[in-house]
Formats: structure tokens, sequence, C-alpha cells
């Protein structure tokens, strides 16, 4: 099946220098180049005029990399026109890191350093070590979240490695900064086995209010975040799973909302039975949805009629597939009013969608390239949603880890339970008011700041009502 063209985006942004003669109609001579090859032209910045010769910085999008190298490839083969340097955008933000440590504490002075450090610090160091519980307050604990991974499971670039997982590691950080004003640290481990993951993280624990597990692929993922929450007494939050699936859940209230239907009567199809299929599964079931059926590249999991599940697909038939439905994603789709898909690119075509009932409900979550491009369901499809961007209903995890965490961590929350994901999807769906609901405004903005306090107030009260929480808020 072939894949349609993403759109440019600035996540493949670059910025050419470019020198060529000072005369009328240069520039639009490398402009029109440029936007006949698809590329979207942004800021333009004079750098070094003169009477001969212009030189200018021109910021300009592309698809992707190959798309990139096209286009300057281009520019270089025009005449009289000199490509000084190219500059990636993203490589540029990325240089030295993109986060850092700051002190709280400015140490400007002989009594400062000797409280912050030796000798003072001794006092504090004692304290600790008659009464444990003090380091929530005495120490970063109580406000840092270790961001952890193994790199087996990147995004849509699967098993990287460790080291090519830390950029995204730092961006995860840096999310939980800007959004919820946690302290979180990249942690990227050079194993995959399940028990040297289980030990490790278990050992370095100490130090930190929660766990954020990041891109460690199924099924080991479910048993490294299940005994490492047995064996600790802070969160453990495997977010590929329960992150995605509570801004899923979110997402179907409101639409839900907007269709004045309830949610547990859609017939839904999960599309994907990996960390972050089976999540969404669970969740739906424990906000009341009877009817759904989970699909994997071999299409509909039976235990019936499959002989090839391994523990954790059999633990899902069990509880999924209520009509024992068996056969392919198309079978599956017949009068189905919801597919969620969390698998691979281009693997729904727009005809199957016909399949559907009316006012059908589509997320195509895989990143980059969706199951279906939105523009080849929107001829069928009532509301679309995506985990990019560039398209109205992204789906993202930003909408619900920082606020999650946010809650546990003000209330010393031992472990974030289900009744904590729950209050927080529909924290998150309360977001929108009645007034704002449409079909391609289900989710609210990651920029909606609003969007964390509410999160976390829910959180905290779920917390404390289910006896989770070591503390009031």
């Amino acid at each position: 099946m072939s894949t349609p063209k993403s759109r440019p985006s600035v996540s493949h942004s670059f910025v050419m220098r470019l020198t060529y003669p000072n005369r009328i109609g240069m520039f639009a001579r490398l402009t029109q180049a440029i936007g006949k090859l698809g590329g979207d032209l942004g800021a333009v910045d004079i750098v070094n005029p003169d009477a001969k010769r212009m030189t200018r910085d021109i910021t300009v999008r592309a698809r992707d990399a190959e798309h990139m190298e096209t286009i300057v490839a281009t520019v270089r083969k025009m005449k009289d026109v000199i490509v000084a340097n190219v500059s990636d955008q993203v490589f540029l933000l990325h240089l030295g890191g993109k986060i850092s440590i700051q002190n709280k504490v400015p140490l400007t002075t002989r009594d400062t350093l000797s409280m912050a450090y030796t000798p003072g610090v001794a006092r504090v160091c004692t304290a600790i070590a008659e009464d444990p519980a003090k380091a929530w307050k005495l120490t970063i604990k109580g406000n840092s979240v270790a961001v952890i991974s193994d790199g087996s499971a990147v995004l849509g670039l699967g098993n990287i490695g460790p080291a090519a997982a830390m950029p995204v590691m730092e961006g995860k950080a840096m999310l939980f900064k800007e959004f919820a004003n946690i302290d979180a640290y990249p942690i990227c481990l050079s194993t995959q086995k399940t028990e040297e993951i289980i030990e490790t993280v278990a050992h370095l624990a100490v130090g930190f209010g929660g766990i954020n597990l990041e891109d460690i692929s199924a099924p080991r993922c479910f048993e490294i975040e299940r005994r490492l929450q047995e064996r600790l007494d802070i969160p453990v939050f495997h977010d590929d799973q329960h992150g995605t699936a509570v801004v899923v859940l979110a997402g179907l209230l409101n639409a839900a909302r907007l269709a004045g239907r309830s949610l547990a009567g859609y017939r839904t199809v999960i599309l994907g039975a990996g960390a972050a299929g089976t999540a969404i599964a669970v969740m739906l079931q424990h906000a009341g949805v009877k009817d759904i059926v989970v699909c994997d590249r071999h299409g509909i999991i039976n235990g019936r009629t499959r002989t090839d599940l391994n523990e954790e697909k059999k633990q899902l038939a069990a509880v999924t597939n209520p009509r024992r439905l068996s056969g392919s994603v198309e079978d599956a789709l017949h009068q189905a009013d919801v597919l969620v898909g969390v698998s691979g690119p281009g693997l729904i075509e727009a005809k199957s969608l016909r399949r559907m009932s009316a006012k059908p409900i589509i997320f195509a979550l895989a990143n980059p390239i969706p199951e279906i491009m939105p523009e080849a369901a929107a001829g069928r499809a009532w509301i679309i949603a995506t985990g990019r961007s560039d398209y109205p209903n992204q789906i993202n995890n930003v909408l619900a880890f920082p606020g999650i965490f946010r809650g546990a961590l003000d209330v010393r929350a031992r472990r974030i339970n289900e009744a904590m994901q729950l209050a927080a999807a529909h924290a998150i769906a309360k977001c929108i008011s009645p007034r704002e609901l449409s079909p391609e405004y289900i989710v609210p903005s990651v920029f909606n700041r609003e969007v964390v306090k509410q999160v976390t107030a829910a959180v905290t009260a779920a917390a404390l009502r289910t006896k989770v929480a070591t503390r009031a808020r």
C-alpha cells in the first residue's frame, strides 16, 4: 500500500545561506524554484547586502530529509547562486543537549557553601539517616522523576538503542519541567534484559519521587512496570501505555458527548496489541465500554481461533471481543463506531471505513505516518484524530503525564492507579466547554495551561479517595 506524502513540517526545517547577484528578479527565481519543489518558505533574513551581491538566510520547511536534500541540490545548480551553508534547525536546537541543571541557592559566600555542603550538610544527612522520610522535604526527591528507557521502542524508530534514545528522554524531561515544574532526569540503560532493568531502576529509585518508563518494547514493558511497582513505594508509570490511554479516553469522552451518546455503547476496534493498544483496551473497559475488539498484524485477537498468542495477548483475548469475532481488521470494522490505531503507517484503506457505522470516529495515532491519512479518511469519518501536531485533535501524552505526576508527587502517592488515570481523562475532557466542542476540537491544546491544573487536582483527589496518597496536599 502506498503511503501518502506528508506536508512540509517544522521538524524538517533548514536554513540556506545564499549569495547571488543583487539584481531584480533573482530572489523571485529562488522562491519559485523552492515553491515548485513543494518547499514551504519561512523567514528570509538579509545578512550582507551590497551593490553587487546579496547574501540572505532563507528558512525552508521540507517533508523529510530526502525532500530537503532535493531542494538544496536544485538551488546549488542554479546559475550565479552560491549555497554558502545549510543548517538543519532541528540539529541546531539539540546542540549540547536541551536541558541543564541549575542551582536553587547561589554559592556566593563561604557561609552559604558551608551550609549547602560540608560541614553543614552533615546535620541534614544525619536527620535523614534517623528518619528516611525526611528525604522528601530535604532533598530533590519530592519533586523529581526519572525518565528511564532502554531505547527498544523509540517513537516510530523502533529499537535504536539507549544513546540514540537520549534526545527523546531529554525532550520528555523538558515537558515535565515546562508544564508541571517537575525536575526530570533522562536515564538510558545499556541493557534490554528485563531482570537487569528491574534491578537497576530499583537501586537508583531512592533519589526520585516517581519513575516514568519510556519507549520500552512490549511485552517486556508490562512485566517491568508491574514488578517495579510491586517493589517500590513510589509511582512507576509506563507513559506509552497509560499516558496514551488517558488521552485517548479523554478524546472519546468528548466525541461521545458531542454525539449525545454514552461511550459505553460504542463498538470499538483497536488496531495494535502492543503497549498502547493493550492499555487503551483496559482503560476503555474501566470507563464502561463493553464491546472492544483488538487486532494485531494477524487479525482479530481471539483466544479460541488464534494459536499464536503470547501470554499478554491471551489475557487480552479473555477480557475483550465479547461477540467472539474472528478474521481480519476489515471483519472487525463491520458496524464499528470507533477505530483506534496504534500500529503502523498506511494499514487502513479509505474503503474499509465504509464498513463502519454512520459517523465513525477514527483515531489514527501511528507517528509520523498514521494508519490512514486524515485526507483519505475525511470523506467517510465524522471525527478524525492523529498523533501529529499539524492536524486537528492531536492525541498527545503531554496532556496527561505532567499533571498526573504533579498530582501524585503533591500527595506522595505510592502508585498511579486506575482511578487516578480515569480522573485525569475526565479532567482533560472537561477542559473543553460544551460551547467550544466540535468534531475538530475534542482534545484541548497542549499549550492550554489549565489542563495541568485540572488534571493535578483530579489526580490528587483520586489518590486521596483510593488511599494511595501518603499525605494530604
